[in-house]
């Protein structure tokens, strides 16, 4: 049976962007971007189970979730590189919060390792976190998503282009991750679930300000977070991105103001990419 995408002609912007009754999952949303994106989609009412490697990390995310936004809250340890765990938490959310509607794929690495010196195992790593988590996380929530639903996949502006040397493996995976969500939205369409992607430029979070720093260093750049800043591409809107701005972006994936969207990547980078 073919699940039909609603037309919401007529309906309010405050119900467009209302999310009460529905239930998300956020992976890597203990700290940093995904908990940004986990504070702004309970804001709107949604119900959310944090996914992150720190389970304590997350448990302690999700009690801040239900505090400030007196929404149903659960945090657990995923590994979004293994299928058991992300069937596990997707088990999770569906018992405890009653069911599946949105599922943030934000967890990801960001090594810096020059190709000619990357071995296959650290590929790998990357490649499981990056692409493989995007797969397993979108294809067990879709299983449990019943009537539609909201797919959406944090990819990188990396998605579209060449960075800085020692990224081979990161751009082939977030590459990767844009193609599975322009996949997976025409395999998803039937059961009416949605399948978007934001791509953020750099993002100053604690993971990504660490790496610039072990980047840094490995060129002989001070690792200090100031200078790193500094280094940083402001895109044409004079500032680096920060954590909610990318947050508000996932939020309008989710909900209802883009009904009609699916398939697409928006780029969330201050014109970086322009």
């Amino acid at each position: 049976m073919t699940v039909s995408v609603p037309d919401f002609s007529g309906t309010a912007v405050r119900d467009l962007l209302d999310l009460h009754g529905r239930r998300a999952v956020v992976t890597g949303g203990a700290r940093g971007l995904g908990k940004a994106i986990a504070l702004r989609l309970a804001e709107a009412g949604a119900d959310v189970l944090v996914g992150d490697l720190d389970g304590d990390l997350a448990a302690a995310a999700a009690a801040e979730l239900a505090e400030r936004h007196g929404v149903d809250a659960v945090g657990v340890q995923m590994d979004v590189a293994d299928q058991g765990s992300v069937a596990a938490a997707a088990d999770r959310a569906a018992e405890t919060l009653g069911g599946l509607d949105v599922w943030v794929n934000n967890a990801g690495v960001f090594p810096n390792r020059p190709a000619l010196e990357m071995g296959v195992d650290e590929w790998d790593r990357v490649f499981a976190v990056n692409a493989r988590g995007v797969f397993l996380g979108a294809t067990e929530a879709a299983r449990r998503m019943d009537g539609g639903g909201v797919i959406v996949n944090v990819v990188s502006t990396a998605g579209f282009k060449g960075t800085a040397p020692g990224l081979a493996a990161y751009v082939g995976s977030k590459h990767a991750a844009r193609g599975l969500t322009k996949q997976l939205a025409i395999e998803f369409a039937p059961k009416g679930i949605r399948v978007l992607g934001v791509a953020p430029s750099f993002v100053p979070t604690e993971g990504n300000m660490a790496a610039a720093a072990a980047a840094a260093e490995a060129t002989g750049v001070p690792a200090d977070p100031a200078v790193i800043a500094k280094l940083m591409s402001t895109g044409l809107l004079g500032r680096i991105g920060v954590p909610d701005d990318i947050a508000r972006v996932v939020l309008f994936c989710a909900s209802d103001l883009a009904a009609i969207m699916t398939g697409s990547t928006l780029l969330a980078d201050a014109g970086d990419t322009a």
